[in-house]
């Protein structure tokens, strides 16, 4: 877990509207400095939502998010890209881009003028690879990897851009057990960076994250630290299952086990 020192991003009476329809409404959040915050909820809780107005895909209908301070939506692209660095979703890669080379355009933000890349950039890269386990992948293309092995470069990418400030929507995803440790360990204990992830999986929560923001029907219906967010009641109130948290003997962390579902007679 990390020492917080104070606010970095808030959202402020966040109202997100797509064709009309209303996604997000009076929203409002604050993360702290250097923490680890992951945001949960049933599918079509607006996770997503939030996330993509945070790094800008969404223009609020109303309110605002701010980074340091600073109105999101004000900031100039290159700046933005300076302070944030984001993992969405559905990340399609549509050129079979060589693996250094794509890490290298995460890059582009610490480059000035016409200036290409330089040993430290490479340097980074190089680091950012072996963080996740990719490091006998420098020399293949994008296209030629597994689907797991693309989530992790793709990762590594996020961590090349060297920001205070990461956004991942399901980082997770597509991983096997193993590599869902690696990738959460990285993230976790990357010094000095703000984290702001939603997570599928409840006891990678538990295990990862200092705050939790627990989203239902496009409203927070809960936030603060883990042991006071994830508790029986209201992981039934999100997800409709009874569940038993206890704790592990070897960590003292929280695990949490899903009762099977019954129907009611």
């Amino acid at each position: 877990m990390t020492t917080c020192r104070g606010p970095r991003l808030s959202g402020e009476q966040l109202e997100v509207r797509v064709r009309g329809t209303a996604l997000l409404s009076d929203v409002n959040f604050t993360l702290k400095d250097g923490a680890f915050t992951g945001l949960i909820g049933p599918n079509g809780s607006g996770k997503t939502t939030l996330l993509k107005t945070v790094y800008r895909f969404y223009a609020p209908a109303g309110g605002a998010v701010y980074l340091d301070g600073a109105d999101l939506q004000t900031l100039k692209p290159k700046v933005a890209a300076q302070k944030m660095a984001v993992l969405a979703q559905e990340q399609a890669v549509a050129f079979d881009f060589p693996v250094m080379e794509l890490l290298l355009m995460a890059r582009y933000a610490h480059q000035s003028g016409f200036g290409g890349h330089t040993g430290q950039d490479r340097a980074v890269c190089l680091d950012a690879l072996e963080r996740f386990g990719l490091s006998s992948m420098r020399d293949r293309n994008f296209l030629s990897l597994s689907g797991g092995e693309k989530q992790r470069l793709l990762l590594a990418a996020v961590f090349a851009q060297e920001t205070p400030l990461i956004i991942l929507d399901e980082p997770a995803n597509h991983l096997d057990i193993g590599q869902q440790f690696l990738v959460m360990e990285a993230v976790a204990q990357r010094p000095m960076t703000t984290v702001f992830a939603s997570i599928h999986d409840l006891n990678l929560a538990a295990r990862y994250c200092d705050e939790i923001i627990a989203l239902k029907n496009g409203r927070i219906l809960a936030q603060g630290p883990v042991e006071a967010i994830l508790t029986v009641p209201l992981i039934r109130e999100l997800f409709q299952v009874d569940s038993v948290i206890d704790r592990e003997a070897e960590t003292g962390l929280l695990h949490i086990r899903h009762l099977p579902w019954r129907h009611s007679s």
